[in-house]
């Protein structure tokens, strides 16, 4: 990947002197965004007692020591002696005087439904579901499962499971049972909150059937309760199944809220390994809080009078994040539960102009999808509300980034790009609104991460691709996994003694700006040289007929591995040889002709994660004809796998 020298978007005076972290460096004598980042990621105690300070946390009971790593690098003890609780900083403490009328959230839902609360509301329906959860003998440290779309109560289960110290396992909505079941067994769920059924591109998508099925196979599970959006009749046991409203009539006005330990699990978030079953990160009440909270006010610079939207579901990390993040600075937050383009292409922009949107987060896969229907979708629409462009879920390629920084953007709103992932709950890697930004960087470390370059003998490394490593620990980083301690340790920290390995590629510029390159075991190795698929596959989309590709190694009995590409074209453009052959060069003049790819395939979609990620092993897995595909579960759209030709058919 040919890294972009020239700087796209630069913060004037206003910006600068507006900011939130200008604040923060302010209070601390701190004189430039070098010397911040050097203090934070290096003075670790400095750093992490001074945030939650800054952030003005509010704790039942003080910490006496902000971390101990007696235990061990890897299961470092933070804020010891602390007690807090996630729901209390997010909702109670905004829920009385003048702040009860402020807007907390609107919610739309792909039918057009549409719901507006304030944070007066939202807490009288959180304590009430929190009352009505004690009913059941859902004690603190318990799990509960929450399947449900991305609807406004989505929101008031997560918080009232953090009310009363219940672990919160939040699951993609569009998960088979099989798949819901395997997180709720793992977690040991007592209690499921689901729907009778999503809208997704205007079909139903039958929520209760499939937590019925997945209840069935997890034998923990007791009471499952349903919100329903209509009054068709469903499947229902009975002794088992409550409605949302005998459920909510079952509780109390007010509902105290449990003061939890520092570290105590606060969620169970699941992410999918290639291998095995998945693994159940676990995240607590400060560390969760604090990183989520420093990212959204510095990193997003968020104010109360912003509204914050992030195209995701309660599944993927970026749910919890941006709900416990933008409630908890008091600020609005924005769910939409279906898809981007439905039923027209600019759904998304018409959305940001409805609820003047301020803040907007995306995947580069979804720009890419929307970039097909071309400019004069988003023409229709302002955006004049956008200050602030959020990403993540996989590096960019240039054209897609710039059609976002100028189309969406207008060229006045930066592009804040973080990298980290469900595993620490925040970012690795995260600008900050000061500075100035490049095409497709992440800028360098979010703050107090201790991040480097390193390659394979542990040296760290400039103008070089190598390793993302975490030398020092933080707060978020998940307190093990679920019952699998030896696959934590084994996952992160067995490459070199006492560093977080993140599984991810990086490269530092010249000038100090950081990009990514994907994860390292997607990583092709040609004739004994090294090379990232992001790479190829920037290269392909320079060319104006492709707008998503996949790149993949393959055996080779001659070069170790040969390049395979997968391209979806634009609706303009049609599959030939000659275009396959013209792609092949457009990659050799881009890279050098090591790198020329075997074969150009043409596929019409490419199989995704729910938070938009190619899932390059199931191409390959396909293309190569291996008989089990590993875990399929957090693949949206299987129907793709089926599209992708074996080695031997082509």
């Amino acid at each position: 990947m040919t890294h972009p020298s020239q700087v796209a978007w630069r913060p004037d005076r206003q910006i600068i002197a507006q900011a939130n972290i200008t604040r923060f460096m302010g209070e601390y004598g701190i004189a430039s965004y070098e010397e911040l980042i050097r203090k934070s990621t290096t003075e670790t105690e400095w750093f992490w007692d001074a945030l939650p300070r800054a952030l003005d946390i509010e704790w039942f009971t003080p910490y006496t020591r902000v971390m101990d790593t007696a235990p061990g690098i890897p299961w470092t003890e933070w804020y010891v002696g602390g007690t807090l609780n996630i729901a209390h900083n997010c909702l109670d403490r905004h829920a009385s005087g003048p702040t009860a009328d402020r807007l907390a959230l609107i919610a739309e839902t792909e039918d057009g439904g549409l719901t507006h609360w304030t944070y007066g509301d939202l807490a009288q329906r959180v304590n009430r579901i929190a009352s009505a959860m004690r009913g059941l003998g859902i004690k603190r440290g318990e799990t509960v499962g929450i399947y449900m779309p991305m609807i406004a109560d989505v929101v008031t289960v997560l918080l009232a499971c953090l009310k009363i110290g219940a672990v919160a396992i939040p699951i993609f909505s569009g998960f088979a049972p099989r798949a819901v079941a395997e997180r709720l067994r793992d977690g040991g769920a007592r209690l499921l909150f689901t729907a009778d059924y999503a809208f997704r591109r205007g079909r139903r998508v039958e929520l209760k059937a499939a937590a019925d099925e997945a209840a069935a196979l997890t034998p923990s599970v007791e009471r499952l309760v349903v919100w329903r959006r209509s009054d068709e009749p469903i499947p229902w046991r009975i002794e088992r199944d409550l409605t949302w409203e005998e459920f909510l009539a079952s509780g109390a006005p007010s509902c105290e809220t449990e003061a939890m330990a520092s570290m105590e699990p606060a969620m169970l978030l699941y992410t999918s390994g290639t291998t095995g079953h998945p693994k159940g990160t676990v995240h607590s009440h400060a560390g969760a809080l604090i990183q989520i909270a420093k990212e959204i006010r510095y990193h997003f610079d968020l104010k109360t009078a912003d509204r914050f939207f992030w195209l995701t579901d309660i599944g993927w990390m970026m749910g919890p994040w941006m709900i416990i993040g933008c409630l908890y600075h008091g600020g609005t937050v924005v769910l939409y539960e279906g898809a981007p383009e439905y039923p027209t292409p600019d759904r998304l922009w018409q959305l940001v102009d409805r609820h003047q949107i301020t803040i907007l987060g995306i995947s580069p896969t979804v720009i890419r999808m929307l970039m097909r229907e071309g400019v004069d979708w988003v023409r229709r629409d302002a955006l004049s509300s956008l200050r602030i462009l959020g990403s993540t879920g996989e590096p960019w390629d240039p054209d897609s980034w710039w059609w976002y920084f100028e189309q969406i953007g207008q060229r006045r709103c930066p592009v804040i790009n973080i990298s980290g992932g469900t595993d620490i709950i925040g970012c690795f890697l995260a600008p900050l609104i000061i500075k100035e930004l490049k095409p497709c960087s992440l800028q360098g470390p979010g703050l107090g991460m201790a991040v480097e370059v390193w390659n394979e003998a542990g040296q760290p490394v400039r103008e070089e691709v190598g390793r993302l490593v975490a030398t020092r620990p933080a707060p978020s980083m998940t307190r093990g996994f679920w019952k699998d301690a030896n696959r934590y340790l084994d996952t992160y920290w067995s490459h070199w003694p006492d560093v977080w390995d993140h599984g991810d590629w990086a490269y530092i510029d010249a000038d100090g700006h950081w990009f990514l390159h994907g994860r390292a075991d997607d990583t092709i190795k040609v004739a004994g040289r090294r090379i990232g698929p992001a790479e190829i596959e920037g290269a392909l989309m320079e060319h104006p007929a492709v707008s998503e590709a996949a790149a993949i190694g393959v055996p080779d009995p001659i070069k170790g591995e040969a390049i395979v590409c997968f391209a979806v074209l634009g609706r303009q453009y049609a599959p030939s040889n000659e275009l396959s052959e013209d792609l092949k060069r457009v990659v050799v003049s881009l890279l050098g002709k090591v790198d020329r790819p075997e074969q150009v395939l043409f596929v019409p979609d490419l199989p995704k994660t729910r938070s938009a990620k190619i899932m390059r092993r199931l191409i390959r897995g396909k293309y190569l004809g291996a008989g089990d595909l590993g875990d399929l579960s957090s693949c949206q759209n299987p129907e793709a796998i089926g599209a992708i030709p074996s080695r031997g058919q082509v």
